[in-house]
Formats: structure tokens, C-alpha cells, sequence
């Protein structure tokens, strides 16, 4: 993980980059987040924020139920 290659733990992470408690439980949980929070945490980091995603494509299996 790039938290530890760059010995800084969340909790300083997320207050360098700025980001609330919620939106840093987000990520963790793997849920939708703005560009925006990737790119102030690629800021904080570093790097490229392609280095802390990958895109996965949602199959038709995933596709939206309409009664939702």
C-alpha cells in the first residue's frame, strides 16, 4: 500500500489531504468518492492518481434493476 512506502498512516493522510472522516470511510469501504479527493490524495502522496485505482468494468449481470 502507498500509506506504508511512504511511512504516513491514514489518519495523517487523510488530515494532509483534507478529507472529512466520512468521505475517508468511503474509500475503505470501496464506495463512489469525487476525482477530486483522489487527486489531493495523490497530491499528498506523490504520485499519479492511476496509481491508486484500477477501472473495472460492471458486467450486464451488474446492470441497474429498474425497480430500485
Amino acid at each position: 500500500m502507498l500509506c506504508a512506502e511512504k511511512e504516513i498512516t491514514r489518519a495523517e493522510l487523510r488530515k494532509k489531504a483534507g478529507l472529512s472522516s466520512a468521505t475517508f470511510t468511503k474509500l475503505g469501504k470501496n464506495q463512489e468518492v469525487n476525482l477530486s479527493v483522489l487527486l489531493h490524495i495523490a497530491e499528498v502522496m506523490d504520485c499519479n492518481a492511476g496509481d491508486m485505482m484500477d477501472f473495472i468494468k460492471e458486467s450486464n449481470s451488474a446492470a441497474i434493476d429498474p425497480k430500485e
